[in-house]
């Protein structure tokens, strides 16, 4: 068995369009096109460094607050 030329391609392509339908096909190239741009606009994201990521434009900021200690009350 040899590879499959392109007119073996074509004709499975003929196949699969008739089956499926072109509308359905265009659907799922459409799908798969927003997915792929949404994980390479992920992955983009993730290479910012975190200071230079915008702060959230209501003024917030994340600050953790420690508990003071109560052993110095007692003296």
């Amino acid at each position: 068995m040899g590879s499959l030329s392109i007119w073996h391609w074509l004709i499975v392509l003929l196949i699969v369009a008739l089956v499926f339908g072109t509308k359905k096909l265009r659907n799922i190239g459409g799908d798969l096109g927003g997915a792929v741009k949404g994980f390479k606009e992920g992955m983009r994201e993730g290479e910012t460094p975190a200071d230079q990521r915008e702060l959230p434009r209501n003024g917030a900021v994340d600050v953790e607050a420690k508990e003071k200690s109560r052993s110095n009350d007692f003296r």
